[in-house]
């Protein structure tokens, strides 16, 4: 199955007000984020459900301490038992998401990499869309 069909059977499997707040979240983080789309099932390789599954947009490389590096998405998308995440990766300052954007973005969690939020309406989304911004542009920056 191709990515964008496994992106939309994802959307489309959840529940009514939240299938639309992804949707909507889809759209505008791929026109902030165009490239790359993946999708993550959130299984390991024995099958077992290890995460929730997740949309990709965009890549960086997550570069380890002995020289390796890894290819993976830098913005994600991913629904959870009570919301919705976002996720900002590669972002070196795990306190700048808080700091830049945590008061202001209206009823959300901000930890060093996610924004978790109940509803699309709980958020400023001209908040969010900044954040999401500023991380794409961190693509490819050191890593972990």
């Amino acid at each position: 199955m191709r990515t964008e069909e496994q992106i939309s059977d994802y959307i489309n499997s959840q529940p009514g007000p939240k299938r639309t707040d992804m949707q909507e979240l889809h759209l505008r983080i791929h026109q902030l984020v165009p490239g790359k789309l993946w999708f993550l099932d959130g299984k390991d390789d024995k099958g077992k459900t290890v995460s929730n599954p997740n949309i990709g947009y965009g890549s960086h490389h997550i570069r380890y301490a002995d020289g390796s590096s890894k290819e993976f998405y830098n913005i994600g998308l991913s629904a959870n038992t009570t919301g919705i995440s976002v996720y900002i990766l590669g972002i070196a300052d795990k306190t700048y998401l808080n700091k830049t954007y945590g008061k202001e973005i209206g009823k959300a969690a901000v930890t060093g990499y996610c924004i978790k939020f109940k509803k699309l309406k709980d958020i400023n989304m001209d908040i969010l869309q900044a954040a999401i911004r500023y991380g794409a542009a961190q693509a490819n920056t050191t890593a972990r």
